[in-house]
């Protein structure tokens, strides 16, 4: 399209000019009397170059028209921008954690967890960032999200989930003290090294999620649905899957 655009333009220009240098041999060779025709005949060839000018002009901006502009706008700069609706700050947060980490090949890839000597296993995620990390005594406050593993769905391939701090607690975290004994110790085992902004899966075998259960140690579901799913899971195998994401250590 802007070839074509050029191309008419030179022809625009080519014939008006073509067509004024007619006109001043015409001039020179009729000087009797045809001045006013004459120069009614440039002023016509001169309203023709500019016409030719201006579509031209026309056509040009109607190509480039065709490419996007992004106004000097940096795409990638949105994903720290808060998102709408979200009022407790978690998707907006999470959004923050991978702007300033980046996707990461493996994420899609399967990777083995490293195992514990408890039993539990774990995969990290992001590293988070900062001086202090996950030990015994820290307060930590987390967002999680708890799946059981036997209840695996095409819509949910790591588990239904019984729990969510979304869903199931007044301002989307839990907090407590590491050591404490208000949540497995195989849990905090694999929080351990674990920085803020931190993202870790950490699984959670049956014999743990029995026992742990039995020391009033899960955190319960408050909607009906998370009941009815934990009240299932201890017919079966009760391998629990935590999604965690560090928000607070002191």
């Amino acid at each position: 399209m802007r070839a074509a655009a050029l191309f008419l333009t030179g022809l625009a220009y080519t014939e008006a000019f073509s067509g004024l240098s007619t006109s001043k041999g015409h001039i020179s060779s009729s000087l009797n009397g045809a001045n006013s025709n004459n120069e009614e005949d440039v002023n016509n060839r001169r309203s023709f170059l500019v016409q030719s000018a201006a579509s031209a002009s026309s056509i040009l901006l109607l190509t480039n028209s065709a490419n996007p502009a992004n106004a000097g706008i940096d795409p990638s700069a949105l994903k720290a921008l808060p998102v709408e609706g979200d009022t407790t700050g978690a998707t907006t947060r999470m959004r923050q954690i991978e702007t300033v980490n980046g996707p990461r090949p493996e994420d899609s890839k399967d990777i083995a967890f490293e195992k514990l000597p408890s039993g539990a296993s774990y995969r990290e995620y992001r590293e988070g960032k900062g001086e202090a990390t996950v030990g015994n005594g820290s307060k930590v406050a987390v967002e999680m999200t708890i799946r059981c593993v036997s209840f695996a769905t095409a819509n949910e391939p790591g588990g239904v989930k019984y729990f969510s701090t979304k869903a199931d607690t007044e301002f989307n975290e839990l907090a407590w003290t590491i050591g404490d004994g208000e949540l497995p110790p195989e849990l905090e085992e694999g929080m351990a090294g674990m920085r803020k902004g931190g993202v870790r899966r950490i699984e959670l075998p049956s014999t743990v999620v029995f026992a742990a259960r039995k020391n009033n140690q899960l955190p319960q579901p408050t909607t009906k649905d998370g009941k009815r799913v934990f009240e299932r899971l201890f017919k079966t195998d009760a391998t629990l899957l935590l999604e965690v994401l560090v928000t607070r250590i002191k």
